[in-house]
């Protein structure tokens, strides 16, 4: 039979006593029991301000022609929205362009037909009520061209505070009937991570037409979700 060192006897029982420590009994007091649960609230408000995009544009056989026509149109326009209540500030060029207009209609070489003037502003309405109003003022004057109108809440973010604290009370809510339902107890918070969330949508008028302009503001819908992590306690 083979005997071993006594040296290597006393190193193996060294090892041993020095790797006990590693896996001392209660190491596993550290595992964390939580519960995470997502909560989420939406705030009905109708806006209160609009942004309106409208214009002139001009057609004319030279880009003289065609950029004074639109120039004379475009300034009784702003005119019209100033006299609807509008104030400077509220009114800012969006799109200017000048553009030659080809007959392609034929093979071979294009043929230069004319040119053609685009004048877009923007428009800030801070009194929504009044907004079929202008839209009526701003057609009779001459403007033939609207590419959308945005309904803005001006105060969105003082709302959307309104909204977390409701997402952060149904998280709570839910951890508590999960908790009670387990047998323990809610703890503190460990975690909050708030979603992100998509804009309301822009509603978008897609012609403009003589006489009284409908215009339909309606409700936006601000949303926070939450996903919150509590402790659990015996």
């Amino acid at each position: 039979m083979m005997s071993f060192p006594r040296r290597s006897f006393s190193f193996v029982i060294v090892a041993c006593a020095l790797a006990a420590p590693l896996v001392a009994p209660g190491a596993a007091h550290a595992i964390e029991r939580l519960i995470t649960v997502s909560g989420d609230a939406t705030v009905a408000v109708a806006p209160d301000l609009a942004m309106i995009r409208l214009g002139v544009t001009s057609q004319a056989k030279t880009a003289r022609e065609a950029s004074d026509a639109n120039a004379k149109q475009m300034t009784s326009v702003l005119a019209a929205i100033k006299e609807a209540g509008i104030a400077d500030r509220d009114v800012r060029t969006s799109r200017l362009s000048l553009q030659p207009q080809y007959d392609q209609s034929k093979p071979g070489a294009a043929r230069l037909l004319g040119f053609q003037v685009t004048n877009q502003v923007t428009v800030r309405i801070r009194e929504i009520d009044k907004l079929p109003s202008i839209l009526d003022h701003a057609i009779a004057a001459g403007a033939n061209e609207m590419s959308g109108i945005e309904f803005i809440v001006s105060e969105q973010s003082k709302l959307l505070d309104q909204a977390r604290d409701d997402a952060i009370a149904d998280a709570r809510r839910k951890a508590e009937l999960y908790a009670k339902a387990a047998g323990v107890k809610l703890g503190s918070v460990t975690s909050i991570v708030e979603e992100g969330s998509s804009p309301p949508p822009r509603p978008v008028m897609q012609a403009l037409r003589a006489g009284a302009v409908p215009v339909a503001p309606g409700e936006q819908m601000l949303r926070a979700a939450v996903t919150v992590s509590f402790e659990l306690t015996p």
